[in-house]
């Protein structure tokens, strides 16, 4: 992908005109209350079904994980937003009733970790942070800024989700998805300059002044939402702004929700009490939260597999100091440990890797083990049950990894050399980071080990190391179909990485290599030969661990260090959590993935992958925002475990409140307190009417009736990283609360977006906000860019130059179509002609693709086929009519048109034509797709194919002619193209029977159910008929070939031309000759051309469907 980088714009004039066209109609919308919508009253429904309701008065309901109210919404919020928004504007078009609501994610600790920091540092610096310095900067190490806060532009497609819950993280998830973001927090704040939360809301545009009201974690609630809503309608949004609220007990009403969702989830035993891994601080004695530390907020449990490696045999140098040890090993078998993400690739062990500058401990585990890692490894292991008494670290002895180099190991499910390996050095690995100090290493899938093992064996004598010990092969254990059977080599190789020094590409291909293995991998040997990683992994890891190979075990994803200076560890304590994987709920979520619609394959293995993997969630938390779990008031419900069934509030939110926190009742009045579990269970779970319940029995039936109307949603739109989390909790919550008619019926995930073709990042200046791509280009412009970027689970791309052509481009049609409305009197009446049926055809032709294309969630090639093929077909009639004029029936028919494809996409262009240039009374908003009143004819479609195929040929050819005649000197030309000239037109009837044998032989070679044409078949066939050695056989066969993949076997073996040649040609003769220069254009049939003594070489190259021409001077 082309990179371009950020552009500036030259001038401004046209998008200024743009955006006030935008403002006038958006605020027309606004005023018209456009986008509000009602399900049908009780009344209108009565005695119908619930399918027949559907029938008489369809609707649709889409909706998109509410963004996180820490900032502003950035292009990657406004990417996943527009699938939904052109959806919306779509279905509006079919006559259904649109709900499109917009919630505010306020649950979790980011906010309330920001807020906390900004007192910090009022501390520190003053209420105004007058005090501030850089001497005092010095003084006062900053913390890192938080994420949440900070733009991620690996996570530009999600709604926030660094705010996800630091709790519990599942061993088997792609590597990837991890992020150190105490890290990143750091290097964002110094790539960038801003090295404290007031810096950092300074930047977002908060003036200093009004900071201090941050220090208020509910302040947070009341600034950015508004400013949410603010870019939503300069992007001209189709939201119904009455159903949104806050989450949190700021909402008093959502509040009540959660409280019932997790009540019910309780009483359905999917809510549990037990063992989890949490962050805790071993100096403290007690659970270390984000509010307890000083460094490392919003870091969680990161959960690996320690892979046990016994020692075979000791290396010279290792062996005398464990034969001086042996009574403090008492007889303790002695095994190397290593923490991985990847326990699937055991199975390519070759070696693994300590480093010669690290001194590790050999620690007692139990009576029979003895492991050796890092002290900081081992005390996170003392907290999880792995050591001789839990919480104590005993260290039996110390020693320095150059003299662990040599020893044999027995690498477990490894196999290679029967499991045995050496260990060799590696001086990258680092005591203070993640992991245990000890590596292994599989050269087949990771790039680091490829690479180094690699220089080992380069630089044996060098690394002090005997040959042999680097000397085994990697084995392949994982294909896949980008590289193979050896990712690492493969990616080594294609970013020319030339030693393990080589960091950054080597950073570059551990992403690449783990994504693709996990996402896309195979596994290639061992007991899941055969299935993906993403089914694969947990299995390897659970036989593992069964079979004593291994062990579960969990640390910190970052560094997290306590108010007290304790650097954290990860305990398993008892918390509350959700079941999830528990087999009958499992097998119901599986279910509820296999009726709903993922619109492509990656996204439904995805699913399938976590489904395989995904288990117990810790869904409280003690620290930040959000709903008290009713039955343990000192817990919260953490944030990706109160929205995953909000949806369903949606349909009744404005009945219970008219503003976002609730403070203003809502249509029906209802109190929040009036709203209990009883209640929530007849509107959602068709549950009894609450006797004791003091709101009007209409009231609760009137929510009852909407729900039933909207639910289940049609659509949800995210990105591709929520569905091993928030997306997949969907699926199990909706599987758990509701009745199967009530399931969510799709889900469409897509990839990252990119800007100018790389990473979002604020630090390159490479980053835009919503507002800001709409101040920069407007809304329109910014809206077909986003159309344009893409719509597969890949990564796309959002392409300032497209945006800024984009300007251009709307401008420019919006002054033509006014241009021909108003001299629409200069133009042709009466019969059309050739051309004009063409253009009409065509016109209904694209009508039908775009909606297809509109149909399948591809609003891409939406946008070609409405939007720009729309305008070249206009090109094209523009220019064979121009002698004529255009014809100002059609001219009209196909503005109305243009607006309208492009509705859901534009819909300021398309009400700025609808009511200004054709004058129609209501919003464009209202209108309905322009059904064609009879199918394009295919046969008019052929003759326009025909003509332009026919004109590009007779112009290359005299572009050849003229490019030989320069080579040549003018020496082998049958005329002079620059003298008058005219052209003779050689129209064929039928094939020439070497053709013909050439298509029968396809034929008899091709295979109509696997759609394919067997090469070899026909080479021989071809030989038998006497063709084998005609020049002309194979590149025809190889031509024909190309039109079946084209327009289909059965349409390619068809040969017939459903047309008259003859006509056609005559038709277009002025046009030729005026587009061409030529004095004259005579058609001839082959025959008769033949008759009259012509060309006999060009007239044999005429076929039906595609005539000859020759060119002479006259």
């Amino acid at each position: 992908m082309t990179s371009t980088g950020p552009i500036e714009l030259a001038q401004t004039a046209k998008r200024d005109s743009l955006q006030a066209l935008e403002s006038k109609y958006q605020a027309r919308w606004e005023a018209e209350r456009v986008f509000e919508v009602e399900a049908p009253s009780i009344e209108e429904c009565k005695g119908l079904s619930p399918s027949q309701i559907q029938e008489k008065y369809p609707k649709w309901f889409g909706n998109f994980p509410y963004p996180y109210m820490n900032g502003s919404l950035h292009l990657g919020h406004a990417f996943t937003i527009s699938k939904i928004e052109f959806a919306a504007g779509f279905q509006r078009m079919l006559g259904k009733r649109v709900l499109f609501p917009h919630g505010f994610h306020c649950t979790g600790m980011p906010i309330k970790a920001a807020s906390d920091k900004i007192i910090r540092e009022m501390d520190m610096f003053g209420e105004d942070f007058s005090g501030f310095s850089q001497q005092e900067e010095a003084e006062h190490p900053p913390h890192p800024a938080p994420t949440a806060t900070e733009d991620d532009p690996d996570r530009a497609t999600t709604e926030g989700t660094s705010s996800a819950p630091a709790t519990v993280s599942n061993p088997t998830q792609t590597p990837t998805a991890r992020v150190d973001k105490a890290k990143k927090g750091k290097v964002s704040a110094k790539a960038t300059g801003l090295q404290y939360q007031f810096q950092i809301m300074e930047s977002i545009g908060v003036p200093r002044q009004e900071i201090k009201k941050f220090a208020d974690p509910y302040y947070w609630l009341e600034y950015f939402p508004p400013i949410c809503i603010a870019d939503h309608g300069l992007f001209g949004s189709r939201i119904d702004w009455r159903r949104s609220f806050l989450t949190t007990d700021a909402n008093p009403y959502y509040d009540a929700f959660v409280r019932w969702q997790t009540n019910l989830l309780y009483r359905l035993q999917k809510i549990k009490f037990g063992e989890r891994y949490t962050i805790y601080s071993p100096k403290d004695g007690q659970p270390c939260m984000d509010h307890d530390r000083s460094a490392g907020e919003a870091l969680g449990p990161q959960e690996y597999t320690l892979i046990k490696m016994p020692v075979a045999d000791f290396s010279s140098s290792s062996k005398a100091i464990f034969d001086a040890a042996k009574d403090k090993l008492n007889g303790r078998r002695v095994s190397l440990v290593a923490a991985t993400l990847r326990p699937e690739t055991m199975y390519g062990q070759t070696n693994c890797f300590v480093s010669p500058l690290i001194d590790y401990g050999v620690f007692a585990i139990n009576d029979q083990e003895a492991f050796v890692c890092t002290y900081r490894s081992a005390r996170n292991m003392a907290f999880q049950g792995n050591s001789v008494e839990k919480g104590k670290v005993t260290q039996l002895l110390e020693i320095n990894g150059k003299d662990l180099i040599g020893t044999k190991v027995v690498a477990p499910f490894c196999l290679v050399n029967n499991g045995e390996v050496y260990v060799l050095p590696m001086e990258s690995i680092l005591p203070a980071k993640v992991g245990t100090g000890v590596v292994t290493s599989v050269p087949s899938d990771s790039p680091d080990d490829y690479a180094t093992l690699m220089d080992l064996r380069k630089k044996a004598e060098f690394y002090k190391i005997d040959a042999h010990w680097a000397s085994f092969d990697p084995l392949p254990v994982i294909g896949t179909p980008e590289y193979g059977e050896m990712t690492a080599p493969a990616l080594v190789q294609k970013l020319k990485i030339n030693s393990p020094k080589d960091a950054k590409q080597l950073a570059e291909a551990k992403e690449i290599a783990y994504k693709e293995g996990f996402y896309n991998g195979t596994m290639l040997v061992g007991d899941f030969k055969g299935l993906s990683v993403q089914e694969a992994k947990p299995k390897v890891r659970e036989s593992m661990i069964q079979k004593g190979a291994a062990l579960a075990y969990a640390e910190p994803e970052g560094n997290v260090v306590s108010r007290s200076g304790d650097e954290c560890i990860v305990a398993l304590m008892d918390q509350w959590y959700l079941d999830y994987g528990e087999p009958s709920w499992r097998a119901q979520a599986e279910k509820l993935v296999a009726k709903m619609e993922t619109y492509n394959a990656e996204t439904r293995n995805g699913f399938e992958g976590v489904l395989a993997w995904l288990n117990k969630w810790a869904c409280a938390r003690t620290y930040g925002l959000g709903s008290k779990i009713p039955w343990d008031s000192q817990f919260l419900v953490e944030s990706l475990s109160d929205s995953t069934i909000y949806m369903a509030y949606y349909t009744v939110a404005h009945y219970l409140h008219g503003n976002l926190d609730g403070t203003k009742p809502g249509l029906l009045n209802v109190k929040p307190e009036q709203m209990t579990d009883q209640a929530w269970e007849f509107i959602f779970r068709d549950g009894p009417y609450p006797t004791d319940s003091d709101i009007h029995k209409e009231y609760l039936e009137q929510m009852r009736h909407s729900f039933s109307y909207f639910y289940p949603f049609d659509i949800r739109s995210s990105g591709k990283d929520l569905i091993p989390n928030h997306l997949t909790f969907c699926v199990y919550n909706h599987a758990a609360l509701f009745s199967e008619s009530k399931w969510p019926l799709s889900m469409r995930t897509n990839g990252h977006l990119m800007l100018n073709g790389q990473k979002m990042s604020k630090s390159t200046g490479n980053s835009l906000t919503m507002r800001q791509g709409i101040e920069k280009f407007g809304a329109g412009a910014t809206r077909l860019t986003l159309a344009d970027a893409g719509d597969g689970i890949e990564d796309a791309n959002f392409d300032e130059k497209t945006a800024n052509a984009s300007i251009l481009r709307l401008h420019t049609l919006i002054s033509w179509c006014e241009e021909m409305e108003n001299e629409k009197s200069k133009l042709r009446t009466g019969e059309k002609n050739f051309h004009d049926k063409v253009f009409e055809e065509e016109i209904k032709a694209l009508i039908n693709t775009t909606y297809k294309h509109y149909e399948a969630t591809n609003y891409k090639d939406a946008l070609k086929y409405g939007f720009y093929e729309l305008q070249t077909a206009r090109d094209w009639y523009r220019e064979v009519t121009s002698d004529v004029g255009m014809h100002t029936g059609l001219i009209h028919y196909w503005i109305r048109i243009s607006a309208l494809l492009v509705l859901p996409i534009a819909p300021h262009f398309s009400e700025h034509i609808w009511t200004e240039v054709l004058k129609e009374p209501s919003t464009v908003q209202n209108a309905r797709w322009p059904t064609p009143s009879s199918p394009p004819d295919q046969i008019i479609l052929d003759a326009g194919a025909y003509v332009r195929g026919t004109l590009k040929s007779m112009r290359d050819a005299e572009v050849t002619l003229l490019k030989k005649m320069g080579k040549a000197k003018g020496k082998g030309a049958t005329y002079d193209p620059k003298k008058a000239k005219s052209v003779r037109i050689y129209v064929a009837t039928a094939f020439p029977e070497w053709q013909d044998t050439c298509i029968q032989v396809v034929k008899e070679a091709y295979d109509e159910e696997k759609d394919k044409v067997d090469d070899v078949k026909v080479r021989a066939l071809l030989a038998d008929r006497g063709l084998g050695k005609d020049k002309r056989a194979m590149p025809f066969v190889q031509a024909f070939k190309k039109r079946m993949s084209q327009f289909g076997a059965a349409t390619a073996f068809n040969r017939t031309v459903p047309f008259s040649e003859i006509e056609v040609l005559q038709q277009i003769a002025p046009y030729l000759k005026k587009s061409l220069g030529l004095v004259d254009v005579i058609v001839f049939l082959g025959d008769e051309a033949q008759s009259k003594g012509f060309s006999s070489p060009i007239l044999d190259s005429a076929e039906p469907g595609s005539p000859a021409f020759e060119y002479y001077n006259v």
